[in-house]
């Protein structure tokens, strides 16, 4: 089929919640993509920070093929090999910590929710039920985490949404400490904003919303599904800041590519969930186990959290340059293979966005002026050379335009 033959076959029969570029990929190669015309094209979105080890990746092919050989689903009612296995490794770098696993994002956030509130309860605190979150942030779509979520048009049409979330400024630790009440059982953060346009939290923030937590026996949940495994320099964010959480979520990178996401907490908190309080047919089946286990093997094994760390401040550094050679860039900000530029608000981000798609790089935009970067965590300084090249082009057109 061609591009435009696939593009009219959704148009009659998918549902319209996407805005879609007009291209169709059908191929992928480490961080390139083909469409249906044949057109080659660098990835620097990464399916949005989900193909952590790039498309198509040899590791997450072969434990796809040698799992499916074996066994696909078998329901939780029974003990799952590669789910225990997977559980033992997350396990072993976060001592103490226990695992549920589910399929996305917002699942390991409901999770987290559902965990924060039943261990209010079970320590005996029945009043409290309600969690504080940060205006820009982003925790999914289910109904409960968008009504997590801090951003106002992601929740419009759908009202009303579960009670009980309350939103204070990102940053603002003393917003934070006046929004506490005896109903507060938790405060769930991202300690980089993602979908909010790449924020990241202070680091005396991160210690301060420690510390009220401690004071207020309150759980700390950070979402790490965009921000977690590998994709800041560090293995999760929240280790840049020196603050544990006692519940953080992965998905996203933990499967590159395949869906699967986890719930993670420690002992005291996990115990509080128990038979018949959680479940998800899907979560944690020994195809999803698999892939995620040859993940995380193979960022561990084979150094790829350390080169994110130099990959990304080289990229970083190429952004600030360019900074430096066009005005209309207000900052350029992020860590690792998450970063962003924030353009004047006179510039036009998805036309930008466009031209680069069409020069053949895929980035991301996010609202009127902020462009984010999120390549897999596998691209090379060559690649990043490339990606740079285009974006410069393209601002010269900016330019020459103004």
């Amino acid at each position: 089929m061609t591009s435009q033959e696939i593009i009219e076959l959704s148009h009659e029969y998918l549902m319209p919640t996407y805005n879609r570029f007009p291209i169709a990929l059908i191929k992928g190669k480490g961080s390139k993509l083909w469409d249906a015309n044949g057109k080659e094209y660098l990835d620097f979105t990464a399916g949005l920070a989900v193909c952590s080890l790039g498309h198509c990746h040899p590791v997450v092919v072969e434990a796809i093929c040698r799992q499916a050989k074996e066994l696909i689903h078998v329901s939780n009612l029974f003990y799952i090999q590669p789910q225990a296995k997977l559980a033992a490794l997350i396990g072993q770098i976060f001592k103490g910590a226990r695992v549920f696993f589910c399929n996305s994002g917002a699942e390991a956030n409901e999770a987290a929710l559902k965990l924060a509130r039943k261990y209010a309860k079970v320590n005996g605190h029945p009043e409290r039920y309600e969690v504080i979150t940060a205006l820009k942030s982003f925790h999914g779509r289910t109904l409960a985490t968008l009504a997590a979520t801090g951003q106002p048009k992601h929740r419009q049409g759908f009202e009303p949404l579960p009670a009980g979330f309350t939103h204070v400024p990102f940053n603002d630790l003393k917003a934070l400490k006046e929004a506490i009440n005896e109903q507060t059982c938790a405060i769930m953060l991202e300690p980089i904003q993602g979908e909010g346009g790449i924020y990241p939290a202070a680091k005396d923030y991160l210690a301060g919303v420690r510390e009220l937590c401690h004071r207020h026996k309150l759980a700390l949940i950070f979402d790490e599904v965009q921000c977690g495994l590998g994709r800041t320099g560090k293995f999760l964010a929240f280790q840049h800041y020196g603050v544990t959480p006692d519940i953080f979520t992965l998905a996203k990178g933990l499967g590159s590519g395949f869906p699967i996401g986890a719930m993670v907490a420690k002992e005291e908190f996990a115990l509080a969930f128990q038979p018949g309080n959680h479940a998800s047919t899907f979560g944690g089946n020994p195809l999803a186990c698999a892939v995620g286990l040859a993940v995380l093997e193979y960022m561990l094994n084979h150094g790829l959290i350390e080169q994110v760390s130099l990959t990304g401040d080289y990229f970083k550094e190429q952004l600030t340059f360019l900074a430096q050679r066009f005005p209309f860039i207000r900052e350029v900000r992020g860590m690792g293979l998450m970063l962003a530029i924030e353009l004047n608000q006179n510039q036009n981000g998805p036309e930008i966005v466009r031209r680069c798609m069409e020069q053949g790089l895929l980035i991301n935009g996010i609202g009127s002026h902020i462009l984010r970067f999120l390549p897999p965590l596998i691209v090379t300084r060559p690649e990043i050379d490339w990606a740079i090249n285009i974006i410069s082009q393209v601002f010269i057109e900016r330019t020459n335009l103004s």
